[in-house]
């Protein structure tokens, strides 16, 4: 049985966002991308190899080929 959960703790805050950056180091591991939306609402594709691309999604097209690149983003020294 599992054990009484507080939503509103600051440790199911960590446990989420452990497991979450979890699961997105395992999906770049696996060569897989991952979609995201960034600090300033853009939609971005983060490959493997550390590239970031802005995405534009393309409702009703099929999975896999529903987004298309817009522009490669660089990152930026503050």
């Amino acid at each position: 049985m599992l054990g009484q959960c507080d939503f509103e703790s600051a440790e199911f805050d960590d446990a989420v966002r452990a497991a979450t950056h979890g699961a997105f180091v395992d999906t770049l591991a696996a060569g897989l991308p991952v979609f995201y939306v960034d600090g300033d609402g853009i939609n971005v594709m983060q490959l493997a190899d550390g590239s970031l691309f802005e995405v534009r999604w393309l409702p009703g097209a099929p999975a896999g080929k529903n987004y298309e690149s817009v522009r490669r983003i660089t990152v930026r020294a503050a």
